[in-house]
């Protein structure tokens, strides 16, 4: 580790934590109703989007009402963006002729976008037409980015008032969340990008000559604009399949430094929301923290452990630390940091092979996808699930105490425990159901490049990143088969809806309380207290019930490679 590498580590995370605080204060005034210094320009467009679609944005939606909405609107895009990838081949834009996906594959890769997930079993560059990457993958980089921040805010809405039934409207979350937070960020960032060299164009992929006198095509194509939109919804699918790897979808240091930034700028300003919305900003202070400290913890494990020297290789180099799989322009530091805030986050996107990390670096990031991706999670997702493990923490409170908990003067019961459970659970039953079936069946085992540990750890990891919504693979898994395809694709939706369908119903609970003053025997939940405690919730019942699979997998791994056997 250097002082240069923690230098822009600091510098990355000082930049995302100044300025989350007034995105959240904006984030909060715009999905409350009210207006903002964009409404002059973008008013009349969202004004015609009510009227185009005829919805009334004022009228209210109790939680099942909401939750069919979101239902109902994500699986109508599903079927277009699949109608897409099996036509792709007659549509316009398509000047490489690339072909329609097949069944499974185009299935796979819908359900995929839609969850917000964007696992690619597929090459960017040669298995989808650019009308497809525009109209089809990007679009939904929004949709689903847009459907997270709205289910967050309707969360949020159940702690701000007492004895409600409504929890907003989704329609007009949707449209404010993508016409004043997603897209103006979105195109500053794509101004950035190609000012940077990053590609925007419709032209035919270029012939170059080598210097050999050889012929390499170079896929091109409106990259910087998808590449914008993949990091600020945390969605994470590339253009190209290196994805950020790619100079064309990173091409420096400090870009890699802006993309940070976004990845994370939307899950650490919605805390700050958070508290603007209930009326305490001391409670979306202490979720912030929570945040941000698991985040530089992991974010140290993960470059200590790629700073330190593979310890079969110290003959060739033993300072140099772990580069295998790591771009040069970017380095240890920016790679570890990158692959802790892809993982911590619901994005995906890599700009580093994980499955070249040390054991232990692959370890962290492998962890903190199983944790829910609440540290700072999906943009959305990432507020709603650390306040499941709020409400799980209150209650863990209360049994010390022997008092019925309260979290913001709503008294958390049996039905509220138990929906919580519900929806921290289904993380890892799919995760290590599915693992296990993958791990016993020819068709499983066949798409594992590895044996041993670090075989265990790719399929573990494949169906963490499908079930935690991430996206991002170990790569020596080979996933366009059979089982994973139609496996993940089920993982995917598990994982996003299966999830939502609980919290949902949890807030609709909480929405109908009524809000109770604080007394002497409150538990404060906006102390250092209360955010070691959340910590303490996050890390036992999010994460110990992997710690088995993770000894047989990365640990014993890393044991291995100290005795010397690698895999």
């Amino acid at each position: 580790m250097t002082i240069a590498g923690w230098l822009q580590i600091a510098l990355v995370l000082g930049v995302v934590a100044a300025a989350a605080i007034p995105l959240g204060s904006y984030s909060a005034r715009l999905m409350q109703g009210g207006r903002t210094w964009l409404h002059p320009l973008l008013g009349p467009v969202e004004r015609a989007c009510y009227r185009l679609a005829g919805i009334d944005p004022t009228a209210p939606m109790g939680w099942r009402g909401y939750l069919g909405a979101l239902l109902i609107f994500n699986a109508a895009h599903f079927l277009l963006l699949y109608a897409m990838l099996r036509l792709q081949g007659l549509l316009p834009l398509n000047p490489q002729a690339v072909a329609a996906m097949s069944p499974r594959l185009a299935f796979n890769t819908a359900i995929s976008f839609v969850t917000n997930t964007n696992w690619q079993a597929y090459s960017g560059e040669s298995g989808v037409s650019y009308f497809t990457q525009m109209l089809g993958l990007t679009v939904h980089n929004f949709l689903s980015a847009a459907s997270g921040i709205a289910a967050a805010f309707a969360v949020a809405r159940a702690f701000a008032a007492g004895g409600v039934t409504s929890l907003g409207n989704f329609w007009a979350d949707m449209v404010r969340a993508t016409l004043y937070i997603l897209l103006p960020l979105t195109v500053m960032l794509t101004i950035i990008l190609i000012a940077a060299g990053v590609p925007q164009t419709l032209a035919a992929y270029p012939v170059a000559t080598t210097l050999q006198g050889a012929h390499q095509v170079i896929a091109l194509g409106p990259i910087a604009f998808q590449e914008a939109i993949k990091l600020l919804g945390t969605n994470g699918g590339g253009f190209l399949n290196a994805n950020s790897a790619h100079p064309f979808e990173d091409p420096s240091a400090l870009i890699t430094m802006i993309e940070c930034v976004a990845l994370t700028l939307i899950p650490f300003s919605l805390p700050f929301a958070f508290g603007e919305v209930v009326g305490d900003r001391r409670q979306g202070r202490a979720l912030f923290l929570v945040m941000f400290i698991l985040v530089i913890a992991a974010v140290a494990a993960c470059y200590a452990a790629e700073a330190a020297a593979n310890p079969l290789l110290t003959g060739i180099d033993p300072t140099g630390g772990n580069m295998e799989g790591k771009e040069t322009r970017f380095g240890i530091a920016l790679s570890s940091l990158f692959a802790v805030l892809t993982t911590g986050t619901s994005c995906g996107a890599v700009n580093a092979m994980h499955d070249s990390f040390m054991p232990l670096g692959g370890m962290v990031v492998l962890f903190m996808i199983q944790l829910g991706e609440v540290l700072p999670g999906g943009v959305g997702s990432g507020l709603y699930g650390i306040l499941v493990f709020a409400l799980l923490a209150v209650f863990v409170a209360g049994l010390m105490v022997g008092r019925t908990p309260e979290y913001l003067g709503k008294k958390v019961q049996a039905r509220e425990v138990k929906l919580a459970m519900l929806a921290v659970l289904i993380l890892p039953l799919t995760i290590l159901g599915g693992t296990a079936i993958s791990l016993v069946t020819a068709s499983g085992l066949g798409s594992l490049a590895n044996a041993g540990p670090h075989g265990l750890t790719e399929m573990l990891y494949g169906w963490s990143s499908a079930a935690g919504n991430n996206g991002s693979a170990f790569a020596g898994l080979s996933a366009d088969t059979g089982l994973l395809d139609w496996g993940l694709a089920g993982a995917m939706l598990l994982g996003r809806f299966a999830t939502l369908v609980p919290i949902m119903a949890l807030a609709g609970s909480l929405a109908q309380k009524p809000k109770l003053a604080g007394g002497a025997g409150t538990f404060p939940t906006h102390g250092p207290l209360f955010v070691g405690l959340l910590i303490g919730v996050i890390l036992i019942l999010g994460g110990l019930q992997f710690l088995p699979a993770l000894s047989l997998g990365p640990l014993a791994e890393q044991f291995a490679m100290l005795s010397g056997t690698s895999y």
